[in-house]
């Protein structure tokens, strides 16, 4: 065993077992969100907790296996999660915690194979047919993911094993949680037919009762229905599809996906908004955390964007380039506010706002030009102090004075002056 109780990978040592030929690995990790925050209140596990937002607009982000046994699942509202599951902890939710436990999970994969296609923060493909020789067999592959995931980040996660992508993203959600379940090429079908049509890639409620006006309730009933009926039914594309995969054909590869060129973050307001400086302080606080998540990645970015939604839905975004690229908050913010004044909305009613960095590249790649009369030690040393303050006690341990408010983001109480420039 490895330091942390991680066993060591290293070549199999027994003849060749059921993963043969299953070079797929779906990756998904038991109740992301949750977990993670759980991280920051150990006391809390085994109770039912909800991650979401507060008030009539909030939805539930995630929930604890406790609250999913009372029905509370992602998306629902919360003011109907809370009276299915009225003894729940309820937290807000921490993407920034979010984003650097994933960016760990993420740099585990990479360590096994460079055919690593991430879905979503919390869940990946790996092809590991190139790893076989200095790591193992896959379910071996998969065994290490595990502990290495619950050692180093303290979450879990669930694997499933398969020859094509279908099948080892089915085989993740039937051994959740924390389990790992090899469906060997030999028994793709046996594992498929008896599961619901449902459990298949492109059918939504739609087709589901498309499928079931014509008697299709399995995998296995599709599976034994011509396809010239599928076809007639659901048109060509699809009903081809779903043939093929009733019969676990699925022969698109995992492709490795480069990583996201921007970095940014979004506040939908409990109730719609017009106080301008409800507005700025919410920009600022926008601001700041994205220029935090660049500093935490070692990236800069030369475009600030913002994105402006109405009460009508309404959308607007306003982007601008800057002269050299950039990781420091106040920067951000001052050319957020800068584009979100040239709107002149006059106080018109905003549901949403956003600040984005695009335009990604590495720190180092980037060396910063000082300017003329431009203090050595300015706002970036500042923040990687707050940074620094941050790893050691927490998150919003230090922030802008303005940002302090018990009303949290969107309250209206509280709120005394929120500067339009950093000064």
């Amino acid at each position: 065993m490895s330091r942390g109780g991680v066993p060591p990978i290293g070549p199999p040592t027994g003849p060749p077992g059921e993963d043969r030929g299953c070079t797929v690995l779906h990756v998904d990790m038991d109740a992301f969100y949750a977990g993670v925050s759980l991280l920051e209140r150990p006391e809390l596990r085994g109770r039912p907790v909800i991650i979401g937002g507060g008030g009539t607009r909030g939805v539930v982000l995630s929930a604890t296996y406790e609250a999913r046994a009372f029905g509370v699942h992602s998306a629902m509202p919360m003011m109907r999660a809370r009276r299915m599951c009225p003894q729940a902890v309820v937290l807000a939710p921490d993407h920034d915690a979010y984003a650097r436990v994933s960016a760990g999970v993420m740099a585990v994969f990479r360590s096994i194979t460079p055919l690593v296609e991430p879905i979503s923060l919390d869940e990946a493909f790996l092809d590991v047919r190139g790893a076989a020789r200095r790591l193992g067999g896959p379910a071996q592959v998969g065994e290490w993911i595990r502990a290495t995931i619950e050692d180093e980040q303290g979450v879990t996660c669930s694997v499933g094993v398969a020859s094509t992508k279908f099948v080892a993203k089915l085989a993740s959600a039937r051994c959740k949680p924390d389990g790992l379940l090899v469906v060997p090429a030999a028994d793709v079908v046996s594992f498929l037919h008896p599961l619901p049509v449902g459990a298949l890639w492109g059918v939504g409620g739609k087709t589901e009762e498309v499928l079931s006006r014509l008697g299709l309730h399995t995998v296995g009933d599709l599976a034994h229905t011509p396809v010239s009926t599928l076809v007639r039914a659901l048109g060509p594309a699809a009903g081809a599809h779903l043939a093929a995969l009733a019969w676990g054909r699925d022969e698109r590869p995992v492709v490795p996906v480069e990583p996201d060129k921007s970095i940014g973050a979004e506040n939908t307001f409990s109730t719609d908004i017009d106080d301008p400086a409800i507005i700025a302080r919410e920009l600022l606080r926008l601001a700041e955390r994205t220029a935090a998540r660049l500093r935490a990645s070692g990236q800069v970015g030369r475009t600030v964007s913002i994105k402006v939604r109405f009460a009508d839905f309404t959308t607007i975004t306003r982007a601008k380039t800057l002269p050299e690229a950039t990781d420091v908050g106040r920067l951000v913010y001052d050319t957020a506010m800068g584009l979100y004044d040239a709107l002149n909305l006059q106080r018109a009613r905003i549901r949403l706002v956003g600040v984005r960095v695009e335009g990604i590249l590495d720190a180092d790649m980037s060396p910063h030009q000082l300017q003329l009369g431009e203090r050595e030690h300015g706002w970036r040393h500042a923040e990687q102090a707050v940074d620094r303050a941050a790893r050691r006690f927490g998150a919003g341990a230090v922030r802008p004075a303005t940002l302090v408010d018990p009303t949290g983001p969107g309250g209206s109480s509280g709120v005394r002056r929120t500067p339009r420039r950093a000064q």
